[in-house]
């Protein structure tokens, strides 16, 4: 039994028969595409885990594919396969939605372990939230509102509402740093050392009242990341 179904979507007949011919031996079912169109029928074909995809394609490129993806299949996990220098095409695929990026040329064991590390938390792509309450708090996302237990109201920026929304869509697990860094702020949180996503949780602690010491909001999960506090269970 294969481990996963992928789909490569890449126009370079040589480079998709070595994806193809090295992700068989590794026990994964493959199919395959040679441009963006046919690569999106494939995609929102039933039984597809995966999608490896190119970025410059003929007929439909990477970023109008998975623009079309996530609007019809929003859970659907995505690695683009991209060239060395095309950094801002590796932004906007992040922030379109794709879960890593390959830089070309990459050898077969890197692009392994990213395509298990993606399947293994794919399961796991935040809902999207509007409204939250949790601990007397009740937070509109839309306005980047929030109400305080004694009814004052704090205003979010936009980036700690994106931080405090995607915690929220993924309630029940710890959310890595480097995933806020990719999934929030689009960027490459690779060989990265950055304290920006702790001062944000900081401050919207801070805005929210919320004692790191004792949370009701955001938890700290020491060697992994942050999630949404858990709330107390009802009296039986």
């Amino acid at each position: 039994m294969p481990l996963a179904t992928l789909l490569v979507v890449e126009d370079d007949h040589a480079i998709r028969r070595g994806l193809v011919d090295a992700l068989t031996f590794h026990a994964y079912a493959v199919r395959e595409a040679a441009d963006g169109r046919a690569g999106l029928d494939a995609a929102l074909a039933e039984g597809v885990d995966l999608v490896l995809l190119d970025v410059l394609m003929p007929k439909m490129d990477g970023l109008a594919v998975i623009a079309e993806l996530r609007r019809a299949r929003p859970t659907l996990p995505v690695i683009f396969l991209t060239a060395r220098g095309q950094e801002e095409d590796r932004v906007r695929g992040l922030k379109l939605g794709a879960d890593d990026y390959v830089v070309k040329p990459f050898g077969i064991g890197e692009l392994l372990a990213r395509v298990e590390a993606v399947l293994r938390r794919s399961p796991e792509r935040p809902a999207r939230v509007e409204k939250l309450t949790i601990a007397g708090r009740r937070v509109d996302f839309q306005r980047r509102e929030v109400t305080l237990p004694d009814g004052t109201r704090v205003e979010l920026t936009p980036r700690e509402s994106e931080v405090l929304q995607y915690l929220a869509g993924s309630r029940g697990r710890a959310v890595a740093r480097e995933e806020l860094l990719s999934r929030v702020w689009g960027v490459d949180p690779r060989g990265m050392s950055t304290r920006t996503v702790d001062m944000t949780v900081a401050r919207l602690r801070e805005l929210l009242r919320d004692d790191p010491d004792s949370p009701g909001v955001i938890a700290t999960v020491r060697g992994k990341g942050y999630m949404l506090a858990a709330e107390p269970a009802a009296p039986p």
